[in-house]
């Protein structure tokens, strides 16, 4: 997502091609998550960083479309209850945002907190995913 602290830029030897089964799949995918269906991402993926990191990556893409989980709830399925400023800093880097859907995670006492992509965003994303905003694409 432009514009995040952490956002991913290739490399310079990396070449696009809108012609690779895997790219084709996942921009359709996310046609369809944009216009307000359910969707479960198919792509497989590998994430790169810690054990911690990578568990806390793994619930996230878990998260059913439309359902919110808080940052103490991880901490917990994640096996250590005092983890939850770590959650907080490790979903803050999730490089995937919306296939990884880290704007599903609230604190809490229901407020929104804490997404790289602006807390705007993640109310919008969260909007769609219930039904209160259409995009026109």
């Amino acid at each position: 997502m432009e514009g995040q602290k952490y956002e991913v830029h290739p490399d310079k030897t990396w070449v696009r091609d809108d012609s690779l089964p895997l790219l084709a799949q996942t921009v359709q995918e996310l046609d369809q998550y944009f216009s307000g269906k359910p969707v479960s991402f198919s792509a497989p993926l590998q994430f790169q960083g810690s054990d911690f990191q990578k568990h806390t990556w793994q619930l996230l893409a878990k998260i059913p479309y439309g359902k919110t989980i808080t940052y103490a709830e991880i901490a917990r399925l994640l096996g250590d209850p005092g983890a939850v400023r770590n959650v907080g800093s490790v979903i803050g880097m999730n490089p995937i945002s919306v296939i990884v859907p880290c704007h599903r995670v609230i604190a809490s006492n229901g407020k929104l907190t804490g997404y790289n992509g602006g807390l705007v965003r993640k109310q919008l994303l969260l909007d769609l995913e219930s039904g209160k905003l259409q995009l026109a694409l």
